[in-house]
């Protein structure tokens, strides 16, 4: 079984080489890259499993590498902040990374943030055939929806919007992304396109759609997936 590459990220080369060493005890395969631009090509030719990626970066920074990666790929991304930048963590979450540590961070942490990131990733890959929340079934091979024991209709795109949002419960996105992954970089909408199919689908799928238990509004961000068991 080939090993899984990790593609390390960060300007400081104390650092790469901290993170590389210990990757490596733990059977990874380790690429490196010292500033943006090195990282977004070696992304794109080395087709890592995964992204440790610094946010003060040197060419590019390290959002907008994310926000380039989160473009083009599904690479899982683990940002790397400094202590104390909140606003920097909100950004790279926002942009599509899937998990940050602070520096200074201990080796031990990130090897365990690297191995949770790629079980939930793998996992997802893995994806069932059908998603059952409650009285919500979202058949993925089926293409088939159904509510309260009644199958519901949707739009290509409406089924594009929900299958998104189901597969990563919890995760945020933002409208500006759902734009570009399911209407493609070049359409010439704009992101209410992304609101008047969010307002069709609650209509069809929510109980209240004024009030959805699902398809949550996160507000002057975008949308997330939520799912909670009823006692």
């Amino acid at each position: 079984m080939p090993k899984e590459k990790i593609l390390v990220v960060d300007d400081e080369k104390n650092i790469v080489e901290l993170v590389k060493y210990n990757l490596e005890k733990e059977g990874y395969e380790v690429l490196t890259a010292y500033d943006g631009i090195q990282a977004v090509e070696r992304a794109r030719l080395d087709k890592p499993d995964l992204v440790i990626l610094d946010i003060m970066l040197p060419g590019q920074g390290g959002l907008e590498v994310c926000r380039i990666l989160r473009k083009e790929t599904r690479i899982p991304i683990i940002m790397a902040t400094a202590k104390g930048e909140e606003i920097d963590k909100i950004l790279g979450l926002e942009l599509g990374a899937d998990d940050y540590v602070t520096k200074p961070f201990s080796p031990r942490e990130l090897v365990a943030r690297v191995k949770a990131v790629l079980r939930r990733t793998s996992a997802k890959a893995e994806e069932k055939d059908e998603l059952i929340f409650d009285q919500l079934s979202v058949n993925l091979i089926k293409h088939e929806i159904h509510v309260r024991g009644k199958e519901v209709d949707l739009k290509p795109k409406e089924f594009d919007l929900l299958k998104l949002l189901s597969t990563n419960p919890g995760k945020v996105f933002t409208r500006e992304f759902l734009l570009e992954q399911l209407w493609g970089y070049d359409y010439l909408g704009d992101t209410r396109t992304v609101d008047v199919h969010m307002r069709r689908l609650r209509q069809k799928i929510e109980k209240e759609p004024s009030s959805p238990r699902f398809l949550k509004t996160v507000h002057g961000i975008g949308y997330k997936f939520q799912y909670e068991e009823k006692d």
